[in-house]
């Protein structure tokens, strides 16, 4: 069975190095980008220079109507999806509750929750021997802040993740006998661009003396744990949530 993962959000970032590591591993990948249409060829690029299989393929996440077509375009390029990569998100910049506004919410749980939501209803769709599949397996991005909390910075952004740990917990339980392992990763500290789309591009520098380890990590770091997680050789795991956060 062809191995074949769409990754969200890959353009960039930890999603980036999800796709490279994986198709490095064998996986043909979808990279899925909203915006950055130019970073997403340059990762299919890459891989298509390795030997590897890719494609590009845009959509929001948080658009029923394009999460749909995207779909649709990996079965067409690739066939029956074995893997998904619930990697897009956004955060926004720090700010306390009573600053916030509704708007800045419903954008940050369309994106955060209900595209991972969406995303996961359309591979299960594909992967469940319910509905005919063979089975496969997905990753939702969480965060530490799920833990921490994101007092005084983006309670909104924890509160979205914190719901992606449930999400994971309850859907690994339902598709469980269907062939589909559900897990997830938090990241903490990572040397990404989403810092700086927050209006902090100086915030792993410093915060990393809160990590036991004393440093920040690397997206390549946090793609190891994605990608273990996908592949066979966690065959016997689901409704894992597995921090990669240095100790913090």
């Amino acid at each position: 069975m062809d191995k074949i993962v769409l990754v969200t959000g890959g353009s960039r970032g930890i999603g980036a190095a999800t796709a490279l590591l994986a198709a490095r591993q064998g996986w043909a990948v979808a990279v899925n980008y909203a915006q950055h249409s130019l970073a997403a060829d340059e990762v299919v690029r890459s891989i298509r220079a390795a030997g590897g299989r890719a494609m590009a393929v845009q959509a929001d996440v948080a658009d029923e109507a394009q999460v749909l077509r995207m779909f649709e375009q990996v079965d067409a390029r690739f066939g029956r999806l074995t893997a998904l990569v619930n990697n897009a998100g956004i955060v926004d910049r720090a700010q306390r509750l009573d600053q916030m506004d509704i708007a800045r919410w419903r954008r940050m749980l369309d994106v955060n929750l209900l595209g991972s939501l969406l995303c996961a209803r359309e591979a299960v769709r594909r992967m469940s021997t319910r509905h005919g599949g063979a089975g496969g397996s997905i990753v939702n991005l969480s965060s530490a802040a799920a833990r921490l909390g994101g007092a005084g910075q983006y309670v909104d952004y924890a509160a979205s993740k914190g719901a992606i740990d449930a999400f994971t917990i309850g859907l690994a339980r339902e598709v469980a006998a269907e062939g589909v392992r559900v897990n997830a990763v938090r990241p903490g500290l990572i040397e990404t661009e989403i810092h700086a789309s927050g209006g902090q591009p100086e915030r792993v520098r410093e915060l990393q003396h809160l990590v036991p380890m004393q440093r920040g990590g690397t997206a390549e770091e946090v793609a190891q744990a994605i990608v273990w997680l996908i592949g066979e050789a966690a065959s016997y795991t689901t409704m894992a949530i597995l921090d990669v956060t240095g100790g913090r």
